[in-house]
């Protein structure tokens, strides 16, 4: 009976894991202004991983930022973040999907020194050729 026990706990933990990792996807949509004040002209790529494939220019070097980063490079500011009052321009991009599984809803602009950090910090790899790096 406990040999039992074990063998039906083992298959369950097995099972889980299994479903764990199938279900532990990378797929990104990019929405990119030029321009914030002309919100109806943008660009949209898309990016997914294992296997790598999407409209993403360069997308096996962005999985392999998003595998060694995860979903802390779309991180916010936290609050009270003194930034330099540095104005980068007007692009704005959305970050919208999964990362490893889990969830990512970022928006990325360069109104500040801070912002302005956080779009380098993704732009050589998510933000392609066309928009602001």
């Amino acid at each position: 009976m406990r040999a039992s026990l074990v063998a039906v706990l083992l298959a369950v933990t097995a099972a889980t894991t299994a479903s764990a990792a199938t279900t532990a996807t990378t797929a990104l949509r990019v929405t990119y202004w030029e321009d914030v004040a002309k919100p109806t002209e943008s660009v949209t790529w898309t990016l997914r991983c294992n296997p790598v494939r999407g409209s993403l220019p360069r997308a096996a070097h962005a999985c392999a930022r998003l595998a060694a980063g995860g979903a802390k490079l779309f991180a916010r500011l936290p609050r009270n973040t003194a930034c330099t009052e540095i104005y980068g321009g007007p692009q704005r991009a959305r970050v919208v999907g999964t990362v490893n599984g889990r969830r990512i809803f970022a928006t990325f602009a360069r109104s500040n020194g801070c912002e302005i950090d956080r779009w380098r910090r993704i732009s050589p790899w998510l933000v392609p050729p066309g928009g602001v790096r």
